[in-house]
């Protein structure tokens, strides 16, 4: 098991050098995907539930604001996870749509999903262990005041 632990961090220092020679920036910017409530949002809902306009997204998004779903749709279509279909009618209609790039992203993050949701206990009692700390240490007190 530690052997194959080694091997795994070993692989995966590969990949962070890869992500870091990007001078692009075009990995990383896709990797942020990953981690944007937003845009897993929207990849989740075009996943599940198919075809939808902007304004059925908005409702199913709570909390995100016009603009930042304006934002998040040209995003991800920009990166070729989703596709914007404009049917040139009065009153405008499009309509968004996942691609089979955006499906396969959020199949591959099944696995971290997973492991957070299997992992919230843990989580929580690590932070409930530092706050207990942080507020029994004087220094960091000090530090705030």
């Amino acid at each position: 098991m530690d052997y194959e632990r080694e091997a795994l961090l070993q692989f995966s220092k590969a990949f962070c050098a890869e992500l870091s020679n990007d001078n692009e920036g075009l990995k990383r910017e896709i990797l942020a995907h990953a981690g944007n409530r937003w845009s897993l949002g929207v990849l989740h809902l075009l996943g599940t539930s198919g075809e939808l306009r902007h304004g059925e997204l908005r409702r199913h998004l709570t909390g995100v604001t016009q603009r930042m779903l304006t934002r998040t749709l040209r995003h991800l279509e920009r990166d070729g996870l989703i596709s914007r279909r404009d049917y040139q009618e009065k009153p405008p209609r499009v309509v968004y749509a996942i691609t089979d790039a955006g499906k396969e992203m959020l199949v591959r993050m099944m696995p971290l999903w997973s492991w957070i949701i299997s992992s919230a206990e843990y989580f929580r009692g690590a932070r409930s262990a530092y706050d207990t700390a942080q507020e029994l240490s004087p220094s960091v007190k000090w530090l705030e005041d």
